[in-house]
Parts: C-alpha cells; sequence; structure tokens
C-alpha cells in the first residue's frame, strides 16, 4: 500500500508539473528535435547504417564454418552378384572450411566506402530534417506570439468600448445626447465583443497547432509570451549574395546531393567489377567414420577419426567472358544514374537560390508593409483623437465615430500581422546564413 501511495503521489506531482510547466522557444524547439517521429526515424536510420558498414568490413574478412554430418542406412545390399545382405551402416563426417576472398574487382572495398558515404549523407539529411522542424516551431511560436498580440488589441478595445458606452449612458441621462447612441454603443460593444471571441479562439488554435507539432497534449499546454520589440530596417540584409554564397556552401540539402553524386560514382565502379577476374582462396579440414554390421574388426571411433582426416587447398579462379549483357546494362544504368544525381544537384542549387530569392523578395516587400503601417497607426490615432474631441463637441455624430475607430482598429492589426510577418521573413533568411533561431 505505501508502494501504491508513493507511486500515485509521484504521478500526481508529474501531472501538476506538466500542467503548470511555460514553455519557452528553446525549450519548444529541443523538445521536438529529441521527440520528433520524423527525427527518430531518421536516427534509427543511422543505427541501420552503421550496422551495414560493419557486415560490409566483415565481408573482406575469410569466413569459418564447420559442418558435421551423421547417416544411417538400413536395409539389403548387394555385396557380390548375386548375394545380398541385410545391412546396417553408420556413418559420420566432420570438417572445418575456411574461405577468403583474395580479389574480386574491388568490389567488396566499394561496397564498404559506399556503406560508409550512406552514413555520412543520412546524417546530412537528419541535420536538414532538424533545421525543417527548427524554423517550422519557431513559425508556429511567433504565430502564437501574434495571436497573443491581436487577443490583447482586441481585449483592449473591448474595454474601451465599455467605457465609451458608460460616457454616452451618462451624456444621455443628462439630456446632452439623445437614447440613439446608447444604441449604438452597445452595438459596437457587442461587435467588440464578437472580436474578442474569434481573437481569443485564433489564439487557442495557434497553441493548438504548436502543441500538435511538439506532439505534446493541448490541455494545460502554455508557452512563454515574450515581448517581441519593433523590429527596425537594420534587420533587413542590404544584399544577397552573401547569403547564396554560405547557402552554397553550407546547407545540407546542396551536402546531401553531392554525396548523392559520390554513391552514384561508387556503384558504377561496383557494376565494372562484373567484367574483372575473381579469385577466391578455399582450405578444408575433415574426416569420417563408417561403421557397418557386415564388417567385422573395424576400429574404434576416434581411431577411424585419427586415421581418416585430410585437408585440401584450392584457388578458385573466375574470368567474365559473357555474362548476357548483364554487366553491360548494369554499368550502363549506373552512368544514367550518375547524370541523375549531378542533375540532382543542378536542381537543388536552383530550387535553394529560388527559395532565397523569394525570402529575401519577401523581407523587402515585409518591411516596406510594416513601416507604410507604422504611419497609418499613426495617423489614425490622429484621426481618432480628433473624432472624438469633435463627438464630444457634438459636431460628429455616433456613426462617424465609429468608422473612424474602426479604421483605427484595422489599421492596429495590419500593423501587429507587418511586424511578425517581418520578423519571421528575417528569420528565414538567418536560417539559411545558418544563424540560431532566435526570436527577441
Amino acid at each position: 500500500m505505501k508502494a501504491i501511495a508513493m507511486g500515485l503521489l509521484l504521478f500526481g506531482c508529474g501531472f501538476i508539473y506538466a500542467q503548470e510547466k511555460v514553455w519557452t522557444l528553446q525549450e519548444c524547439v529541443d523538445y521536438a528535435l529529441e521527440n520528433n517521429i520524423s527525427v527518430l526515424q531518421g536516427q534509427n536510420n543511422l543505427l541501420t547504417n552503421e550496422q551495414d558498414i560493419i557486415a560490409n568490413k566483415g565481408a573482406m574478412l575469410p569466413s569459418l564454418d564447420f559442418s558435421g554430418r551423421q547417416g544411417l542406412t538400413l536395409g539389403n545390399q548387394e555385396l557380390f552378384p548375386g548375394q545380398f545382405v541385410d545391412r546396417t551402416a553408420h556413418s559420420t563426417s566432420l570438417g572445418l572450411n575456411l574461405n577468403q576472398t583474395i580479389f574480386n574487382g574491388f568490389r567488396l572495398t566499394n561496397l564498404y566506402k559506399q556503406s560508409q558515404l550512406t552514413l555520412e549523407r543520412n546524417e546530412l539529411e537528419l541535420n536538414r530534417i532538424k533545421d525543417d522542424i527548427s524554423l517550422n516551431v519557431v513559425n508556429a511560436y511567433l504565430n502564437v506570439l501574434f495571436n497573443k498580440e491581436n487577443l490583447e488589441t482586441a481585449q483592449a478595445q473591448y474595454e474601451f468600448s465599455q467605457k465609451q458606452l458608460q460616457q454616452v449612458q451618462e451624456l444621455v441621462d443628462a439630456g446632452s445626447q439623445p437614447q440613439a447612441n446608447v444604441y449604438d454603443a452597445e452595438a459596437t460593444l457587442s461587435s467588440d465583443e464578437q472580436n474578442l471571441t474569434v481573437a481569443e479562439n485564433n489564439y487557442n488554435l495557434a497553441i493548438l497547432s504548436l502543441s500538435q507539432l511538439l506532439q505534446l497534449p493541448y490541455e494545460g499546454f502554455e508557452v512563454e509570451i515574450i515581448e517581441v520589440d519593433s523590429p527596425s530596417a537594420a534587420l533587413m540584409y542590404k544584399d544577397i549574395k552573401p547569403i547564396l554564397e554560405y547557402a552554397y556552401g553550407n546547407r545540407y540539402e546542396i551536402k546531401v546531393a553531392e554525396k548523392n553524386i559520390e554513391g552514384a560514382e561508387l556503384s558504377t565502379e561496383i557494376s565494372k567489377s562484373g567484367f574483372m577476374p575473381s579469385l577466391g582462396f578455399s582450405y578444408g579440414f575433415g574426416s569420417n567414420v563408417f561403421y557397418s554390421n557386415v564388417i567385422q574388426g573395424e576400429e574404434s571411433f576416434f581411431n577411424q577419426l585419427n586415421d581418416n582426416k585430410s585437408q585440401n587447398f584450392s584457388l578458385n579462379l573466375r574470368v567474365p567472358i559473357f555474362s548476357q549483357f548483364q554487366n553491360k546494362t548494369a554499368v550502363a544504368k549506373s552512368l544514367v544514374q550518375e547524370e541523375n544525381a549531378k542533375l540532382n544537384l543542378e536542381q537543388a542549387k536552383l530550387d535553394l537560390e529560388s527559395n532565397i530569392q523569394r525570402a529575401f523578395t519577401d523581407a523587402q516587400a515585409a518591411l516596406k508593409a510594416y513601416e507604410a503601417a507604422k504611419k497609418s497607426v499613426e495617423a489614425q490615432k490622429l484621426a481618432f483623437q480628433n473624432s472624438q474631441e469633435r463627438y464630444n463637441l457634438g459636431s460628429m455624430n455616433s456613426f462617424d465615430l465609429e468608422q473612424s475607430r474602426i479604421q483605427l482598429i484595422n489599421a492596429q492589426s495590419r500593423l501587429i500581422n507587418a511586424k511578425y510577418d517581418f520578423i519571421f521573413k528575417t528569420k528565414v533568411l538567418d536560417f539559411y546564413l545558418g544563424k540560431p533561431i532566435v526570436v527577441d
């Protein structure tokens, strides 16, 4: 009972910790890299590749095996013409065999090199997957911050509408404004309440997306809300050339494509080995024992085993002359694969350049949109302040005041969207430059 109680206590503490934990961006990225299914599968592939290396290395070593056979023969047997006897015979044979490949056109050597190359290639591919996962997690985390800021704006607008309704009600009660203004303020409050509900839903959906990306339960999942400073134009890269040069030399997709070319070249060498002679060495040591009921005075088992022992040595040479075009077609297909691997490298470079060019252009456009959105918010703030003053003086009706307020809300929403859009676009460029992806 004590053990059960202790187990329940520990489980309860762990559950409470899981519910109260607030995940930072770095913790989210680290957790994703440790627990993502694609990453785990990639790590298992590396374990398989390591075993392939061991197997191909062992193929260059001699093989050694032991063989044994026990036979029993029953029934009539003709010993002499017309003379049959009922014979029972036992036979035992034991052997030890050693085989070693001396030369086979460097096939085993190239297979060993190829297995090493496959391991290196899959390590690079795993790093590429980790990079993509890190970028996706940062994007999802920024989306949470974006929706959180939108939620705060919606909450502020809702609270402002509540105060506005209270002020209008006081003015109506004092006889300064008509009752219709109360209805307009109530309608505005209802609209802001609806916008607040939408913002809350979007924030919860953003949390849900991040938790699913991390493969964590949504219930109780919370992230640290970072106060993201307003970005500046200094974050924007002025020239795309350094990004392209770094990416060509360091991006994992390019290195994977280069490893694929090396692998295709080794496959061609392996195919060419079919045209070359192969030489092998074998050694055998064995003995046998035979007993029969028709033979009298046979030696003992161990004496026969000692008397009948023998050894054999052999060199086995194989020279290919005609292989029904199998070797020729294998080499031809390998050369085609080589060419395809080179074309894949060129395509990878083109795709990388296209992605970076698009990211650079998007970042430039996002910067312009962000700067324009800042100016728009400042202008709409002044316009709304002026509208409030005119409304309080009675020179503007509630409908026009509401239109001015909506324009300010839309400008603030566009600014938040442009802010996070620009931040993420610059993080993508940092990603292609190999910089750690952090949110300040």
